[in-house]
């Protein structure tokens, strides 16, 4: 049941995410409404091993973006 709703979630973020654009996990979690930082964190990792999402680093802080 929690690994469909993740999917579900997992969808919604990519569903968020504009091609081209970049975001912190904040900015995610705020775009999608997910209560903690560690769920959005951990769901943007599964999506970045699965090839969906990919991870650049600027300054120190990590960004988001649709594969």
């Amino acid at each position: 049941k929690v690994q469909k709703e993740n999917e579900d979630i997992k969808a919604s973020i990519l569903d968020f995410m504009a091609e081209g654009q970049a975001y912190t996990i904040s900015e995610i979690q705020k775009g999608v409404g997910l209560e903690t930082n560690q769920k959005t964190s951990a769901l943007v990792r599964q999506l970045k091993e699965s090839g969906s999402v990919v991870r650049t680093e600027e300054k120190g802080k990590a960004y988001f973006s649709k594969a």
